[in-house]
């Protein structure tokens, strides 16, 4: 793992130790703010660069956002699956290339099951390619002044020129929430079925946390576990940012505690856009995979609950309760587009496209057959 440079940051009105659970690194980025003013009430390294990991398909789902309002596609409009995005590794939803489903499902299925090979699907369709996709989030990246972000592809699997900082991704959430508002729903789905499958939402806050609204988990081995969350309560909504949780539960927990404790507090006259950069080294990318994924780690790399050692009781996440009521599921399927043709798409046919061999496999999963051989810095 790159070797981390610790920077004394700035708190308003908390500690680090208190900030962040003990379950993070001391150092590693997070933010809290209030949504609506976009008012700071706590950072730390707010500006160190970081691997999205699926937190990405936020900067997805906004650039499609973007794209449904000028009159590109509607969200009945057909995502095909391409061979290239059928190829990307869990977590996924499966589907052959040539099937279609409708932009509504594509986004409801990324932001509950994080599927790569969805969300790859909603790049394709929307910008043309991959690389065109991520050429008009980097546009869209820009235009919001978030500097300190590049984008690479829609899906968030690694990319060692794929980053962002936690005071970017507090932009991008503003963003989506104050310019989107008729969107929020895609973000606190609690889970969706799928043919026999249910799948549940990867962040344990929604539908548990009070107040909970969103919005997403993000992992591979090169970033930690990293979280947004907001919640609203008493006309106030918050956002919570940590990356680089060393397991689920941690920044899960993290998380909730910053929310916690900022319901009960202002925020300050720092906004997130009036934020001055700050720390050492923060233009170098961070790197968590011996952290996370190499033999001495805590945990076994996954973007779901984690393994525990060999005869520990399971972590429990204290400040979240338990869901005392039955969970509320969203269907989705294929087929159902009757919308237009994505306007990048006229008269193309994306299912032939990109016939390429499968990406590097994750090295704490089993590889399927045919899965290209594990490289010293595997894509994950």
């Amino acid at each position: 793992m790159m070797k981390m440079q610790f920077v004394k940051s700035t708190f308003l009105g908390l500690a680090a130790a208190t900030m962040i659970g003990v379950g993070s690194a001391a150092a590693n980025p997070a933010l809290l703010f209030d949504i609506n003013s976009g008012a700071v009430i706590e950072h730390q390294e707010a500006f160190m660069r970081w691997h999205p990991a699926s937190l990405t398909k936020l900067m997805t789902a906004y650039t499609t956002f973007r794209a449904v309002q000028a009159g590109e596609l509607a969200l009945n409009s057909p995502i095909k699956i391409s061979k290239r995005a059928a190829a990307f590794p869990p977590a996924k939803m499966g589907y052959k290339p040539g099937s279609v489903l409708t932009l509504d499902n594509a986004l409801k299925i990324i932001m509950v099951k994080s599927a790569n090979d969805v969300a790859a699907a909603i790049g394709e369709n929307v910008g043309g390619s991959t690389e065109a996709f991520a050429e008009r989030m980097n546009a869209e990246a820009r235009r919001l002044g978030m500097t300190g972000s590049h984008w690479v592809n829609a899906n968030g699997l690694h990319d060692p020129e794929q980053y962002t900082t936690a005071r970017d991704l507090a932009i991008l959430v503003r963003a989506i929430r104050l310019e989107y508002p008729q969107y929020e729903s895609y973000f606190d789905i609690e889970g969706i079925i799928a043919g026999k499958a249910k799948l549940k939402n990867f962040n344990p806050l929604v539908g548990r946390f009070p107040g909970t609204d969103g919005m997403k988990t993000g992992f591979v081995c090169e970033s930690g576990f990293n979280l947004i969350a907001s919640a609203s309560r008493d006309g106030r909504t918050l956002a919570a940012i940590v990356l680089g949780a060393t397991s689920p539960d941690d920044r899960a927990e993290d998380a909730a505690k910053m929310l916690q404790g900022g319901f009960g507090r202002n925020g300050s006259s720092m906004s997130v856009m009036g934020l001055v950069p700050y720390g050492d080294n923060r233009d170098i990318v961070t790197n968590m995979r011996e952290a996370v994924c190499s033999p001495k780690a805590k945990h076994a790399a996954s973007d779901g609950p984690a393994p525990t050692e060999a005869g520990s009781a399971p972590e429990k996440v204290s400040i979240i309760p338990e869901m005392t009521r039955p969970r509320s599921w969203v269907t989705v399927s294929l087929g159902g587009a009757t919308g237009p043709v994505p306007k990048a798409l006229a008269g193309r046919d994306l299912v032939e496209q990109a016939d390429v061999p499968l990406p590097t496999w994750r090295p704490d999963m089993p590889a399927p057959a045919g899965a290209a051989p594990l490289a010293t810095k595997a894509r994950s």
